[in-house]
């Protein structure tokens, strides 16, 4: 199809009712859909090409290969060299990046509005037509391999990894998204290319503006950089649901290291996305438990004894599984009194719930992060591309700020109890060579 000429017959445009979430959705041919949202007042516009597989999606012999294929794709394309990109990106100043997940990867621009349309193509050709050259793969493999050495030398990230293999085992979800060293070494051209030919369809993406844009404008352009790749027969891709399925109980793992800190992760596998009624409870939860000053494992360890710079909780949601977590770094000496007391702390959560005073808190921290967090056209395009990618459906500010203030403290207490009965995955780094020489407290955490 022509891209200069009116296609509109066969778009299928949903236009916000009144009070929705502002946002635009058009579904062109192919299946490919384009959400926009106009941010009034700045002069940004923000683009992301959003492609639903992940790392979730390979296979073990492919550990690594949808991270991999991002670093690559921005290497050439039939009309632009990697300089070609670069220089191009540079010349308006703005930003182009990408990052791959366990179920999404997303390419990205950050322009001033007038840059709108070298976004939007830019970003699509590097999608689309970026080239797996033999050469480009070899240089890449490096550069791949220097990121897992240096996520090896942070062990924060390297026993928040460890602690998801511990968590889901042999799954998918289990495996980090960077990769192994055996398995980046051992990549080819041919497989790379292969899975990008299979897994990047449009009717498995989004592309998703936010910032000073007009929606039927940012259809035309998308509309064009997207020609001759739009069938007009495929729907979209349904959204990923999952069957979350694995043979691996959660266990302890442990990483040597000859470090003046250890580092622990803890937790338990928690809900998947589409359990939408746990989803802002659980998010209360964390914050009551680890996501503040005023969080009781930061005042428990931290403030009153000191013995940890760092502490807090997070939560993971995935298709259909997640996981709630807990971090700590101490010196190794005191690894065995912050276990204790952490555990100490879910252990009283579970067993005798929030007070409402930790409620109310936790869901104004909640509110204000979220309001805080969306200031800017970057942000607003990451909200609305994760939301049509994993939901297909928009939920406007107001309404998640009413969804949240819904929460009681009951529905947080019950979560918890639920929760925090699960059995625990454990992870660790710092000087143990054995097991038994972790401190006895971690290693009951995992019994």
């Amino acid at each position: 199809m022509d891209s200069e000429q009116g296609g509109s017959s066969l778009l299928k445009t949903t236009l916000p009712p009144p009070g929705d979430s502002g946002v635009r959705r058009t579904v062109l041919p192919g299946g490919l859909r384009v959400v926009t949202e106009h941010v009034p007042g700045v002069r940004s516009a923000s683009v992301g090409v959003w492609v639903g597989v992940g790392s979730r999606d390979e296979g073990p012999s492919v550990a690594g290969a949808a991270h991999f294929l991002e670093h690559l794709l921005f290497k050439a394309t039939p009309t632009r060299t990697a300089l070609d990109i670069a220089q191009a990106v540079d010349a308006v100043g703005g930003e182009l990046n990408a990052f791959t997940a366990k179920e999404q990867t997303c390419y990205y621009a950050h322009v001033l509005d007038e840059d709108l349309p070298l976004a939007v193509d830019l970003v699509s050709d590097v999608v689309l037509n970026g080239l797996c050259r033999a050469e480009d793969v070899n240089v890449e493999r490096q550069v791949v391999l220097e990121e897992i050495s240096m996520r090896d030398d942070d062990p924060e990230d390297m026993v928040g990894d460890a602690f998801l293999t511990a968590l889901f085992g042999d799954h998918p979800v289990g495996r980090p998204v960077i990769g192994t060293v055996e398995s980046i070494e051992s990549m080819t051209a041919n497989q790379l290319r292969g899975f990008h030919q299979r897994r990047y369809r449009p009717d498995r993406m989004v592309v998703a503006v936010a910032g000073n844009v007009e929606h039927e404008h940012t259809v035309e352009l998308v509309h064009r950089a997207f020609a001759g790749r739009l069938d007009p027969v495929r729907e979209p891709a349904p959204r990923r649901e999952g069957r979350f399925r694995t043979h691996t109980p959660p266990h302890l793992q442990w990483m040597y290291r000859d470090s003046e800190q250890a580092h622990l992760v803890f937790g338990v596998r928690a809900f998947g996305r589409h359990e939408g009624e746990k989803r802002w409870p659980l998010s209360v939860l964390n914050t009551v438990l680890g996501g503040g000053l005023s969080s009781r494992l930061f005042q428990r360890i931290r403030e009153e004894r000191g013995l940890a710079y760092s502490v807090y909780s997070s939560v993971d949601t995935f298709a259909d599984t997640g996981a709630f977590s807990v971090y700590l770094g101490c010196q190794p000496e005191n690894l065995g009194q912050v276990a204790s007391l952490a555990r100490e702390v879910l252990e009283e959560v579970a067993t005798e719930g929030i007070t409402d005073a930790e409620c109310a808190r936790a869901k104004g921290a909640l509110r204000g992060g979220l309001v805080l967090g969306l200031e800017d056209s970057g942000s607003r395009m990451n909200r609305i591309g994760r939301s049509e990618l994993s939901y297909g459906n928009h939920r406007s500010v107001s309404e998640t700020l009413t969804r949240i203030d819904s929460v009681t403290t009951a529905e947080v207490s019950a979560v918890a109890r639920t929760l925090l009965s699960r059995p625990f995955a454990v992870s660790v780094a710092g000087p143990y060579r054995r097991a038994r020489d972790l401190p006895v407290s971690v290693r009951r955490l995992a019994d």
